[in-house]
């Protein structure tokens, strides 16, 4: 933009006189911004006229002028930015902020946070790294899925601290008797982002492509066809009962999309921009629900902008903070939860190259050497796990015997940075049993294939926990690569078998107690082991309101709110 070019011409007078008077002529004017005299001529006269600088010329060829620059370029940035932001120009904040990178998070901050702006509460969060596209059948980040649950509808969802599924864009459903016939039936007159009405053959459509898709294929797989015997209703026909199948329609790989455009969904907010950037949500305006109170929320993405802890580090991704530069020494931790969720072990039975005996042996190993409670101390943000969830308890694992361990071994860690730790002190300890561990960084946030898996004895990795922690733990059973690369043949086999058994067992209790029993039988034999689970938090200063935190860690963007600004 020419104001931002301006500026920058600006900002090389301003590094050469400050805001000292100077002699000068326009040839050196023309000099230091490398432009023609004319053009200097033409942008003193703008910037005069902007009360930028004060430009006093003599009569006379070669006579020189006294100039005196008049505003700090801080001072001119920091205006013009107020000004693009209350007009929406993200991109034209953005690029000035960028005219002088050191000072970014001095410039930015004041605006970060929750205010009110043009008559609209908005809520800005400074983000550390650049998101992936919000895709619901490709992203793998947690921000990026709470962000794909704000943006996109399904036929049932789940609110925020209830682990039964709700209705969406379904108003109620029906069961029959037998378990094999499901029937949602639709709200009227839902609609599209942008503004398009839904119509029940664009659902049809998209319940198709899902089913098709390998992501979100096994979520359907007990599906024997969708159909739509009325516009306002569509009926799922199963090959047997799965008492499952309104949770599994909440979950992440069920969310419904315009079948024609995949970014393009009906939950509460729209996403407006998506940029390297910046990523900006505007409220639905034709939403079906309760609205939220934030009109607008936008992720400013740069490095620069991580706040700095009190140990002088930046802080942790579970860890978030909403406010303005001016806010942090009042912000307080308004919300704390343990994740669900946890950082796991997982032993590859499939490679055969341990034997029962050397995989009770390494666990027992990983479970006394102070590896995780040496980490808590240090991190300060993680727990060591003793139940899988509430009420599932992790064995401890002995011996009898010592056998040798493998002389080699390899281990496969993703993210988070707390596995790459666990990893090394592994590392050591293993040796010490003379067993050399060769350690491998998978980048993925999510297994993809199981080819990543099969190069691997150990995997250490991050399994997220969603509001219904039951159906979640089920689904992982079905939806993750992990489990048929670390089972055999057979226990995959005989794995189908039991989710099978278990997804017809209607009361839910017991349905629970059945997944429960297989999950502690996986856990014996070695294949998993929960190491950790984090500590979430959530700090805002006292005027922002409203920050429920939801099962993957972020606050629940449709129940913040805050007060207008008083005048």
């Amino acid at each position: 933009m020419r104001i931002i070019h301006r500026l920058a011409q600006y900002q090389r007078l301003y590094k050469k006189f400050a805001d000292q008077q100077v002699s000068t002529t326009v040839g050196e004017i023309a000099g230091l911004l490398f432009c023609s005299e004319r053009h200097a001529r033409t942008l003193i006269q703008q910037l005069q006229a902007n009360d930028w600088l004060s430009w006093h010329s003599q009569v006379g060829r070669g006579k020189r002028a006294q100039l005196q620059c008049l505003k700090s370029p801080e001072i001119l940035r920091a205006s013009y930015l107020q000004i693009f932001l209350e007009q929406g120009d993200h991109q034209a904040a953005f690029e000035l902020a960028q005219l002088e990178p050191e000072r970014l998070q001095a410039l930015l901050n004041p605006h970060m946070g929750g205010q009110w702006q043009a008559d609209s509460p908005i809520l800005r969060i400074p983000y550390y790294r650049k998101l992936e596209p919000l895709n619901p059948l490709t992203a793998t980040g947690r921000a990026e899925q709470h962000l794909i649950y704000t943006l996109h509808a399904g036929l049932t969802r789940f609110n925020t601290g209830d682990p039964q599924p709700q209705p969406d864009l379904a108003h109620h459903w029906h069961v029959s008797e037998d378990g094999l016939i499901w029937q949602f039936f639709l709200r009227s007159q839902l609609r599209w982002h942008n503004g398009e009405h839904i119509r029940g053959e664009q659902l049809l459509q998209t319940l198709t492509l899902l089913q098709e898709n390998t992501r979100s294929q096994p979520s359907f797989a007990n599906i024997l066809t969708i159909t739509l015997p009325h516009a306002l209703c569509l009926q799922f026909t199963l090959s047997r009962p799965d008492y499952w199948l309104a949770h599994r329609l909440a979950d992440l790989p069920c969310r419904l999309f315009h079948p024609e455009h995949p970014l393009l969904g009906a939950g509460p907010f729209k996403l407006a921009t998506f940029e390297p950037h910046l990523v900006r949500l505007e409220q639905h305006e034709f939403y079906h629900l309760q609205h939220p109170y934030l009109e607008i929320i936008e992720y400013w993405i740069t490095p620069s902008l991580a706040i700095p802890s009190t140990d002088g580090s930046c802080q942790h991704p579970v860890r978030i903070t909403i406010g303005q530069e001016e806010d942090f020494p009042l912000v307080r931790p308004v919300q704390r939860s343990m994740s669900l969720g946890f950082c796991y072990l997982a032993i590859n039975q499939h490679r055969h190259h341990m034997t029962s005996q050397q995989t009770a042996k390494l666990l027992m190993i990983v479970q006394t050497s102070g590896i995780l409670e040496e980490l808590s101390i240090k991190r300060g943000i993680i727990t060591p796990s003793h139940e899988m969830l509430p009420g599932w308890p992790i064995p401890q694992f002995s011996t009898n015997e010592d056998p040798p361990l493998p002389d080699h071994l390899v281990l496969v860690y993703q993210p988070p940075m707390e596995l790459e730790t666990v990893a090394m002190q592994l590392k050591t300890v293993l040796a010490v049993h003379g067993c050399t561990l060769d350690i491998r960084a998978n980048n993925d946030k999510q297994w993809k294939s199981i080819r990543q898996i099969e190069e691997a004895d150990l995997l250490l990795a991050d399994h997220l926990v969603g509001e219904s922690p039951e159906a979640t733990m089920e689904s992982w059973l079905r939806l993750d690569p992990l489990w048929r690369g670390i089972l055999s043949p057979e226990q995959w086999e005989q794995q189908q078998k039991t989710l099978t058994r278990i997804q017809q067992i209607e009361p839910s209790p017991e349905r629970f107690r059945q997944l429960r029993a297989h999950y502690n039988e996986l856990m014996l034999s070695g294949l998993i082991l929960p190491l950790f689970n984090y500590q979430y938090q959530v700090n805002a200063p006292p005027r922002i309101n409203g920050v429920t935190l939801t099962a993957y860690g972020w606050f629940d963007f449709s129940q913040a709110w805050l007060p207008p600004t008083t005048v």
